[in-house]
């Protein structure tokens, strides 16, 4: 238990001292200062690395020269959460030469069901501090750079035209096109992998003559069509599937191996049998923007305003109605603390009604309402108020907007909803309210 204490007591004076050293520099001073440090590439292993990577060194198929070229490559990973946890693990356990960590984002508890890397006791800790101090526990000699910020088209090839192989776990559609077209322009190839719900998918651009994203997707999907872990959920051992198989073809790639095979996807579903299924990717584009023969996209470029969404995946206040179409959580409160009559519309899916909700709340999941508007007419009625009485709720005050729209399209004229949702309620009504 003691040393235990002792262990715990040296990684948390290792984080303060990273976020110390974090908080003294700007992104560009953090570019510049890698710059000057590169890491050394090494003739031999050390009878140290031979022993600590034995395993490894007796693999067939692996053996000592992969080791070797592993230890003499530098990977950086995009993205701390549930994909780059479990990647930079195996990666930074794994001897490769320096393991470079993006994020701008800190711990949070509901992050620890996927994001294995961070530990209760780092909430509020940068997240790419935290998988660094982890790694670091873990193998004291790697070479780990953290970068506690976020990449954009002002600072993306400066530090990726320091590594060697990217790997893309952010999850998110901006900064894929972001990486990918930053990896053509580069030379680098970018291993991509995504997670949502059950499933998951994993490919590698920019390599073997194989497709960059943008070759199989010229144009973005309409922001609405693009699914978010914060809004749709995740299983977590679905992204610590996809990461570690991130960090394996990472690994092949800079072993060479991957070139064996010809470019393909590979697409993961947890609840079918079989649960992996492979398809094979046509070769890159002639007429790619970006990697084609003639490219009309020849440097970085604004990707949140080419997806129309953010290049993260953290909470957004939308704002579609007028201020006197809402009503903030705390003048709702009052409403039902007076006790007048009212109706509560609860617009959010079963899966998270069934979570949690507020009492005497009408439940229609938003896809449902058009075809179901005749029961908001009808608990009108049966409630005895009239369509300025009508509140209309969700999960973080975005959907209930566009309810509150459709419902007006219907003759229900003066409904408001709730701003910031249950979410709202939570942090500024009810502390005992479940957060999800």
């Amino acid at each position: 238990m003691q040393n235990l204490e002792k262990e715990n007591e040296l990684l948390r004076k290792r984080v303060a001292e990273l976020e110390a050293k974090l908080k003294e520099r700007t992104p560009e001073a953090l570019l510049s200062d890698q710059q000057a440090s590169s890491f050394e590439k090494v003739d031999k292993l050390t009878n140290q690395e031979i022993f600590r990577f034995g395993r490894q060194l007796v693999t067939p198929k692996f053996g000592y020269e992969a080791q070797l070229k592993l230890r003499n490559k530098s990977f950086l990973i995009v993205g701390a959460g549930g994909l780059g946890a479990p990647a930079a693990l195996y990666l930074g356990a794994g001897g490769v030469g320096r393991l470079g960590i993006v994020d701008h984002d800190v711990v949070d508890i509901n992050n620890l069901h996927r994001q294995v890397i961070h530990t209760e006791a780092r909430r509020g800790v940068n997240k790419a501090v935290s998988a660094a101090t982890t790694v670091k526990a873990i193998y004291p000699e790697a070479d780990v750079v953290p970068y506690a910020f976020s990449l954009d088209r002002t600072n993306a090839l400066e530090l990726i035209n320091q590594y060697d192989i990217i790997i893309d776990a952010t999850d998110n559609i901006a900064t894929r096109y972001l990486l990918s077209d930053a990896g053509v322009l580069a030379g680098k190839p970018v291993v991509s992998g995504s997670a949502l719900r059950t499933d998951g998918q994993l490919t590698i651009y920019n390599y073997n003559n194989g497709p960059c994203f943008r070759c199989l997707h010229p144009t973005p999907p309409p922001a609405a069509a693009v699914g978010r872990c914060v809004d749709n959920g995740v299983l977590g051992v679905v992204p610590g599937i996809i990461g570690i198989l991130q960090a394996l073809e990472a690994i092949k790639v800079a072993i060479g191996s991957a070139a064996l095979s010809d470019p393909s996807f590979l697409i993961f579903s947890a609840m079918s049998n079989p649960m992996f299924r492979t398809m094979r990717l046509r070769q890159k584009k002639k007429d790619c923007a970006v990697c084609g023969e003639n490219p009309t996209i020849t440097e970085l470029i604004d990707y949140v305003q080419f997806c129309q969404g953010q290049a993260n995946d953290d909470i957004v206040d939308e704002v579609i109605l007028k201020r006197e179409e809402r009503i903030d959580v705390d003048e709702y409160n009052e409403i039902i603390e007076k006790g007048k009559p009212h109706l509560l519309v609860d617009v959010r899916p079963k899966i998270q009604y069934d979570i949690c909700h507020l009492p005497n709340s009408l439940h229609i999941p938003i896809e449902e309402l058009p075809k179901e508007m005749h029961k908001v007419k009808e608990a009108m009625k049966e409630q005895n108020v009239t369509d300025k009485d009508v509140f209309v709720v969700c999960r973080l005050g975005n959907d209930s907007q566009i309810a509150v729209r459709m419902m007006q399209k219907e003759g229900i004229e003066k409904p408001k909803d709730v701003i910031g949702g249950l979410y709202r309620w939570s942090t500024k009504v009810d502390d005992t309210f479940p957060i999800y």
